[in-house]
């Protein structure tokens, strides 16, 4: 999949996919999984990823250190145009939430505990939930299309969810059943 400019995608100037991150840096509130549905109507309405990349595109920024929007805006602006891709895209998505926050230290310090102040990032809570959760169930919809695969992802809501139950554990169980289930059927299909 991150293959640099050698995928579908079309010929983008590198001030085209500034601008494109810098609007999803600049509109998104909650960073993060709060970005992800607007990052992927961005990039896959201009075909600069397919809608089959996409959540590849995710668990490749899940799995790298650091945070999950600038890992997106790294991956996605080298899939665009390669490192020039990937730098331009992440001054891009980094550059607007800096100065706001710039902007709001120097102006807004002494507004943390007002009343109004508060109760507005309380009634944004409830929007920034819904922003997280429409990319989730779209991801769960690729990628869930046998029953047990939706059972898996049942569970391991669940485990984490109610039990708080590592991520790490569960992909460690889940990957050792899987490699258990392909040489399972690996042995089967030489017999």
């Amino acid at each position: 999949m991150m293959d640099g400019e050698k995928g579908c995608a079309p010929r983008v100037s590198l001030w085209e996919l500034f601008w494109v991150m810098f609007k999803i840096g600049a509109f998104t509130v909650g960073g993060g999984y709060a970005m992800l549905l607007v990052i992927q109507r961005e990039l896959t309405s201009r075909k600069w990823i397919s809608e089959e990349d996409f959540p590849d595109l995710i668990a490749l920024s899940q799995a790298a250190p650091g945070l999950l929007a600038v890992n997106i805006s790294i991956f996605a602006g080298y899939k665009v145009r390669g490192n020039a891709g990937a730098v331009v895209a992440t001054l891009g998505s980094c550059m607007p939430p800096f100065l706001i926050i710039l902007i709001i230290a120097a102006v807004f310090g002494g507004y943390a505990d007002n009343p109004y102040v508060v109760k507005a990032f309380k009634g944004m809570r409830p929007a920034v939930v819904a922003l997280i959760a429409v990319p989730m169930i779209k991801m769960a919809r690729a990628g869930c299309k046998a029953w047990w695969q939706w059972a898996v992802a049942a569970v391991a809501l669940a485990l984490v969810a109610f039990l708080e139950v590592s991520p790490v554990y569960i992909l460690v169980v889940v990957i050792v059943i899987g490699v258990m289930f392909a040489v399972l059927r690996e042995g089967r299909g030489k017999q």
